[in-house]
């Protein structure tokens, strides 16, 4: 696995929903981006779906829906929701609210209940729920009786088959007689999932389409979204998504097992509709504003900002690999190249909460999102978008899968995956982990004109580090780098940590990037996960280039 293209590039709005009872003003500005771009029409009111003989409604269902959609020119209507609900300010909008009492699924002994999302302000294309009731797919029909409306006057005279704009679903999952929020589906193609402790934070999304690429992205977007309906004794829920957009239709299959970890089990068919150059697999979408290394240049009490603080992959050759988030002055893409990833996802390595002392975000209890790939994918890159923002409530991290070779136009490709909810990534691999980075000044004395310096210092603890306590001599710091030279390396036990510290000086001529990659090992045997970064140094006469903004975040 190599890094390549870290640098700048031209790039699209982010933007989505975001599942909460009562949508937060950062929740909201997350659909600034995608409501201007999101084509979308409200489906006609449906007749149930009967299953044919032998069998009821089920995934096959959806996937012929997304081939015959596939064959149809893209109805680019914009979808029409009564003037009352698109005149609905954000203030107003939060007071609208699902009734938990017309929760679905509270009759019959089942630990789920559902509860569907209004429409109105910027949540304005219409979603048709169903539910899948003895092999029957069921519309659910809007009715204002399912909402409490506030200070907002009821609206008179909506139709039955007005739709919704996602739904949330709660269980037990932290308390058996407590219900919780547990995954929601809401925005653009936009879904997230939490385990027990967990706060929302960061998303996944279904598709993403030319992620930083030279063209505005392209938001694919869920027309109608199906749920089997529980019984007492179901403990995976099951639900499938009809997604659309001018370049693709896809049909998805989402497996929910709510628990400490929560996982979600995704089955996709993709059917382009044309050649797309750069379709991300199982994309995931977070924050990150400062974190360990940024104290000493910002002015905010909170020592750290952000939903996930670093990309953790294992590679199609069984490399663990952390590379720790940024918050560059420039947008900056780099891309992993590999061949059938065993796993990547953006995580949350840093749970103390005296790292962030933020009583209200709680930083510290936002999960991290582990994809781990199902079968084959072949070759491609992980891609990791990091986008300048100074504001907490935008999105700027996107991680991806990209395959090499486009998904054949009006060809159906399924790919099978789990995300995984987790708090922790020491049970992942059984090798040291980085406990935390930091980086010096790009330029020190002594160096000469023309060549940046940096000093770059690791901490690895956990694995089989603290059997060297007595003897350190026998750990071994490899550290390579792609451009420039690396002219210092220090190991040192670290016996607070029961680890070590690595220290890396490395030198770069003015202009270039390089690749920095460290790891621990002892004579043949690793005993660490690989830690790698970016760095650059500007040339001395370039002026500063516009830098293009993050985009609101879903919280």
């Amino acid at each position: 696995m190599f890094w390549t293209g870290a640098g700048s590039a031209g790039r699209g709005s982010m933007g989505g929903g975001k599942a909460l009872q009562a949508p937060s003003r950062r929740a909201v500005l997350g659909l600034l981006s995608s409501a201007c771009i999101l084509p979308g029409h409200a489906l006609q009111a449906q007749a149930p779906a009967r299953p044919g003989p032998g069998r009821g409604f089920g995934y096959e269902d959806v996937v012929e829906r997304a081939k015959a959609l596939a064959k149809q020119p893209f109805d680019a209507a914009s979808a029409t929701i009564p003037s009352e609900l698109s005149k609905l300010t954000y203030d107003s909008y939060r007071e609208v609210r699902f009734r938990r009492d017309k929760a679905f699924w509270r009759e019959g002994g089942s630990d789920f209940r559902l509860l569907p999302f209004h429409l109105g302000f910027l949540h304005d294309k219409p979603v048709q729920i169903h539910l899948i009731d003895h092999g029957t797919a069921v519309p659910i029909p809007f009715t204002t009786g399912l909402f409490e409306y506030g200070k907002v006057p009821v609206p008179k005279g909506l139709s039955p088959a007005l739709g919704f704009a996602g739904f949330t679903v709660t269980t037990n999952l932290n308390d058996p007689k407590v219900q919780d929020e547990v995954v929601s589906f809401l925005g653009a193609s936009y879904f997230r999932l939490i385990g027990r402790g967990h706060r929302y934070g960061l998303s996944a999304r279904s598709l993403a389409l030319d992620v930083g690429g030279q063209q505005p992205e392209e938001f694919p977007f869920m027309r109608a979204l199906w749920v089997e309906e529980p019984t007492p004794d179901t403990t995976e829920l099951v639900i499938y998504a009809l997604v659309d957009s001018p370049s693709v239709t896809a049909a998805f299959r989402y497996a929910v097992s709510p628990g400490l970890e929560t996982h979600m089990d995704i089955t996709a068919t993709i059917i382009p509709r044309r050649e797309i150059e750069r379709i991300g697999i199982a994309p995931l979408t977070s924050m990150f504003q400062a974190g360990e290394g940024d104290l000493g240049l910002r002015t905010d009490f909170r020592p750290e900002i952000h939903d996930s603080d670093g990309l953790m992959m294992n590679s199609g050759s069984g490399e663990w690999i952390w590379r720790p988030l940024r918050n560059p002055k420039a947008l900056r893409i780099s891309s992993s190249h590999d061949k059938n990833p065993r796993g990547f996802g953006l995580m949350q390595r840093d749970r103390e909460f005296g790292s962030y002392q933020d009583l209200e975000a709680r930083y510290d209890a936002r999960p991290g999102y582990w994809v781990q790939p199902q079968g084959d994918w072949g070759e491609g890159r992980i891609d990791l978008v990091e986008i300048p923002t100074d504001n907490e409530a935008f999105d700027n991290i996107v991680a991806c899968w990209t395959p090499n070779i486009p998904l054949p136009t009006g060809q159906a490709t399924e790919l099978r995956y789990r995300i995984s909810a987790l708090s922790t990534t020491s049970l992942l691999h059984p090798y040291a982990q980085v406990h935390q980075s930091f980086a010096g000044s790009d330029i020190e004395d002594g160096v000469a004109e023309g060549q940046g310096r940096k000093r770059f210092i690791v901490d690895f603890a956990g694995g089989d580090l603290a059997y060297y306590q007595g003897a350190p001599d026998r750990l071994e710091l490899v550290a390579t780098t792609t451009g420039g030279a690396i002219t210092t390396k220090i190991l040192t036990y670290h016996a607070p940590l029961k680890g070590v510290r690595a220290i890396v000086d490395a030198t770069l001529p003015d202009g270039q990037s390089a690749e920095l990659r460290m790891f621990i090992k002892t004579r043949n045997r690793t005993l660490s996960e690989t830690w790698t970064a970016t760095w650059s140094v500007p040339p001395g006469d370039t002026a500063r280039a516009q830098v293009p903004q993050a985009q609101p975040a879903r919280q």
